[in-house]
């Protein structure tokens, strides 16, 4: 794995206690919170989506140039 994929300590310290927690929970409970994590990844992802968007300048109107 290179340098850019590779996890810091305090993130491998991080995925530990969630790894803990999604343990802890029933299967209900676990396929809830996955769905729901899930949709907060789409959602920051179509955030990232706009902002990538509007700092290239890639919204604006152009047939106005």
């Amino acid at each position: 794995m290179d340098q850019a994929t590779e996890l810091t300590l305090e993130q491998e310290f991080s995925l530990r206690s969630f790894t803990d927690q999604v343990q802890q929970m029933s299967r209900n409970q676990a396929q809830e919170f996955l769905i729901l994590q899930y949709k907060h990844m789409m959602i920051r992802e179509k955030m990232y989506q706009e902002i990538l968007k509007h700092e290239w300048k890639l919204d604006e109107d152009f047939t106005s140039v």
